[in-house]
């Protein structure tokens, strides 16, 4: 007979001890072990019960056609963008972010405009009365949409619900505010997050149901809860935002129905969020002309090619010790192109401040913005300026070679389209959209931007 035991299982970070410690030996966070129920037997060969009938697997070829999965089209296009087209019907999506940056907005904002298209579609709550999701709706111009409502912790009643009434898309907020009476733990902690969301999942697949599960977020950006619910569902969405700036990234870091690393752009609003159909424009500073230390980086998220201006300072340094401070990039890297600056162009900045900024609150990781990122330091330790009408792209390697990266002819029509133009990047670029200045080196690059020496070609 089972006997069951208890486990001390880390909130953190999921992993299970046998006895409690104040740290976990895991992660290393403290005060984190919360002791759970389990119920443990002796392993074994799987058994079919008495009666039962024998199963047999039904495999299937590689080259059998197989039809595309269709889709539920929500209105919301940036969200659209993102899923790939749309939501598919019997699968489940996990959208996490920092605590007010608009989760819940976007959510009910996506399934009031899918019920105006005549989705069937429920928002159940576990945060919030039913009076709160009103009001935010009424504010939002949604009153009108025929959204069911519903206010539930309870996993059992959730389930039981849905089975009842028919529904296309369903939205769940948050996961970790739902609990399961079959487990003993509290709500929120790793056993109850697990059982909430492999109950969610598979009532998705058996019935069809699209479900949207909100997660709560660590201090580090991670998504709260055990690593499992990431691997169970279809799709992983991370909701961006900085504070002081009104717009708010979409970012898919998961999608077994579409691309990776696809972003929808919107703009947060006293009306809720707004679309952004072009996200160039709304990075870029158009008026006047540019100053030292800014360069616009003609970049690549997901298959959407976007113009961000990153700006840079060096300054002379009041401390022994020169402070380095970057927002938007990888700090890394920053190290990275300044060491190759000083030991490849003869720059100086042992005793100089730097200070690197991605302007809109846009967090770019691609190594295409190693060629901008140096233009910008470059222009402002010369103290002179970029065209107005230039845009930088390129990855710098450490013996200074400035390589090719992907996409560059969709990098030159999406600035030339905003009416750039000139470009400067890799050399060897075949038929270039703009008046196109090449360098194979970094040190070649550099020069230029000191001596001002551009292609007027236009």
């Amino acid at each position: 007979m089972a006997r069951d035991g208890a486990v001390y299982a880390c909130q953190s970070c999921g992993a299970v001890q046998t006895k409690w410690s104040g740290q976990c030996p895991a992660c290393g966070a403290w005060n984190t072990l919360v002791e759970e129920l389990t119920s443990s037997r002796p392993p074994g060969a799987l058994k079919p019960a008495r009666g039962a009938k024998t199963r047999h697997l039904a495999f299937e070829g590689l080259d059998e056609a197989t039809p595309a999965p269709p889709r539920i089209a929500t209105g919301v296009g940036e969200w659209d963008r993102v899923c790939g087209g749309g939501v598919v019907p019997g699968s489940a999506i996990l959208v996490g972010g920092d605590p007010g940056v608009g989760k819940s907005t976007l959510l009910l904002q996506v399934a009031a405009e899918a019920a105006r298209r005549g989705s069937r579609c429920a928002y159940i709550s576990g945060e919030e009365a039913i009076e709160q999701v009103r009001s935010r709706a009424q504010r939002m111009g949604l009153a009108d949409a025929p959204v069911k409502l519903a206010a539930e912790t309870s996993l059992r009643a959730i389930v039981d619900g849905l089975k009842a009434e028919p529904f296309d898309l369903v939205v769940i907020d948050s996961i970790q505010t739902m609990w399961s009476d079959n487990h003993e733990a509290a709500p929120g902690s790793v056993t109850q997050v697990r059982a909430a969301a492999g109950e969610l999942v598979r009532l998705a697949k058996k019935r069809g149901l699209a479900v949207i599960l909100v997660g709560h977020v660590t201090k580090d950006g991670a998504i709260a809860g055990p690593r499992v619910v990431e691997h169970m569902v279809d799709a992983v969405f991370a909701f961006e935002g900085e504070r002081g700036y009104p717009f708010r990234i979409l970012r898919g870091a998961k999608n077994r129905f579409g691309a990776t690393d696809e972003i929808g752009v919107f703009e947060m609003g006293d009306a809720g969020l707004a679309e952004v159909k072009n996200p160039s424009a709304l990075f870029l500073n158009t008026s006047g002309e540019r100053a030292a230390g800014a360069a616009v980086f003609a970049g690549i998220e997901g298959s959407r090619p976007v113009l961000v201006e990153i700006q840079a300072l060096v300054a002379p340094s009041a401390y022994g010790t020169p402070r380095r401070a970057v927002v938007g990039w990888d700090s890394g890297r920053l190290a990275m192109i300044l060491a190759v600056l000083e030991a490849r162009c003869g720059l100086g900045f042992g005793d100089k401040d730097v200070y690197l900024n991605v302007a809109g609150g846009l967090r770019i990781s691609e190594p295409a913005a190693d060629l901008a990122a140096a233009a910008a330091l470059a222009s402002s330790a010369f103290d002179v300026a970029l065209p107005q009408d230039c845009v930088v792209f390129g990855e710098i390697s450490l013996s200074g070679e400035v390589r090719p990266v992907s996409r560059m002819d969709g990098r030159m029509k999406e600035a030339a389209k905003l009416g750039f133009r000139r470009a400067l990047g890799p050399a060897d670029v075949e038929k270039p959209a703009l008046a196109y200045t090449g360098a194979n080196r970094l040190a070649d690059a550099v020069q230029r931007i000191h001596d001002a020496a551009w292609d007027e070609r236009a």
